[in-house]
């Protein structure tokens, strides 16, 4: 390494660990006694001193660590979803050794992130954001943060990829920086940081096999968090725009047609009736190649630039249709508009209604994320009816497509024409066995 890359990682440490904290969190969960299988035997309370009215479930407090960046001097700190995920108490250090009880302002399960806010009566440090569109493949970061709780704690390594998707939940925002400076359990909500000094990545997950650094790691871009930030400290949570379109990766054999080897674009695979992009006038089938003057490297790029757009937004897509290129102007709506439109359209046409998975049940049936939705009600004489669907069941994928909430099925169901014959993945809740069973849609 040489001595002006030395100096360089040197600076940025020494200008801003003091804006990285250490959070503690405490966690009060309700887990089953062990003992209560044997709460009715006298032999057993007899010789191991249970006493009779023992109590069927207890609180346990769990502790976990993370890190956060401190925004600006009103102490507004960003971190990960998950770090503060919840919490009972949070407490925030300060690399000056003060520490802080931190307040949740707001949180967005769908992008990992997390705003908290410490009370403190003088000016705090803060850091600089940079812009994540701009960083290289390549190109030198540093991380800062605690893992496994060791203070302070930095790292340095390359940009290793750019617009890494499919790491988490199905429906969630991603847009991964993929890093190889070492990151590990506590690094989570830290900054990954250019030579510069500015932020251009959350530090939030890794690629594990043994749980520590592989050299595989992931960071949420810095222009994707200061929205997300900002919006949860103006409206305590985030509010989307909609075009109303379910988007595919360009195929290989698709991107060849084009001309473009790359295979950069998005490929629309299902218009909402009704929607801001049907009103628009796109089609099933048109390739997304920009969106708003900027380059669409892939569905998950333009799902995320299409979140961050406020609704009311007049955006121009640049698509390819039948091997010509054209302009679109579509305005964009809000997620409100969509959820109105995609429920009442998907109770229609499937003759039920649905509730997401929660968490407990989740956990219960051995789901890795809460993924699927509940079938709550269901008409005798609708398709769901007709196929044998109860009030209990679940439903889990459809057409091999992985949904992870009632807003997912909604949003899908709504892109596909009438009469069209869907595959679901069901579980019954009698019996608990999964099946693949045909639909058509009314």
């Amino acid at each position: 390494m040489s001595e002006a890359l030395t100096g360089a990682i040197i600076r940025v440490a020494k200008q801003n660990i003091p804006a990285v904290v250490h959070i503690q969190i405490t966690e009060t969960q309700e887990v089953a006694n062990p003992l209560s299988p044997f709460a009715n035997s006298p032999e057993f309370r007899y010789f191991f001193g249970i006493p009779k009215n023992m109590p069927r479930k207890y609180k346990k407090e769990m502790v976990g660590i993370g890190s956060g960046i401190l925004m600006d001097k009103e102490g507004h700190i960003l971190t990960n979803n998950h770090v503060v995920a919840g919490a009972t108490q949070i407490q925030v250090l300060l690399s000056d050794g003060r520490q802080f009880p931190g307040n949740v302002v707001g949180t967005d399960p769908k992008t990992d992130l997390a705003v908290i806010q410490i009370s403190v009566s003088d000016p705090l440090p803060f850091l600089t954001f940079g812009d994540s569109d701009k960083v290289e493949v390549g190109q030198w970061v540093v991380a800062i943060g605690q893992p496994e709780g060791l203070n302070e704690s930095v790292t340095q390594g390359i940009i290793s990829a750019k617009h890494r998707a499919g790491l988490s939940e199905p429906s969630s925002y991603q847009d991964f920086l993929q890093t190889d400076a070492a990151i590990n359990p506590g690094n989570s909500g830290g900054p990954l940081l250019t030579l510069d000094s500015k932020v251009i990545g959350v530090n939030s997950a890794i690629l594990s096999q043994s749980g520590g650094f592989m050299g595989i790691g992931f960071a949420i871009p810095s222009n994707m968090a200061v929205y997300v930030a900002k919006q949860l400290i103006d409206h305590g949570k985030v509010e989307r725009g909609w075009l109303g379109i379910t988007v595919s990766d360009i195929s290989p054999q698709a991107a060849q047609k084009m001309g473009d080897a790359t295979g950069h674009g998005a490929v629309i695979a299902g218009v909402v009736k009704g929607g801001p992009a049907d009103q628009a006038g796109l089609q099933k089938g048109d390739v997304v190649i920009e969106y708003d003057g900027q380059a669409v490297a892939n569905a998950s790029a333009l799902r995320n630039e299409v979140s961050m757009t406020t609704a009311g937004t007049k955006v121009d897509l640049t698509i390819v249709r039948d091997g010509k290129k054209m302009t679109v102007s579509v305005t964009v709506g809000s997620m409100e508009q969509a959820q109105k439109l995609l429920v009442a359209d998907a109770q229609k046409r499937l003759g039920g209604q649905f509730s997401s998975v929660t968490a407990d049940l989740a956990k219960r049936i051995g789901l890795p994320y809460r993924l699927g939705v509940v079938v709550t009600s269901v008409s005798s004489k609708s398709p769901l009816g007709q196929a044998g669907f109860e009030k209990g069941d679940l439903i889990l994928e459809i057409n091999g497509h992985p949904i992870s909430g009632a807003q997912d099925l909604d949003a899908i169901v709504s892109t596909l024409p009438t009469g069209q014959k869907i595959m679901l993945l069901a579980v019954d809740h009698r019996s608990g066995r999964e099946a693949q069973v045909p639909v058509v849609l009314q």
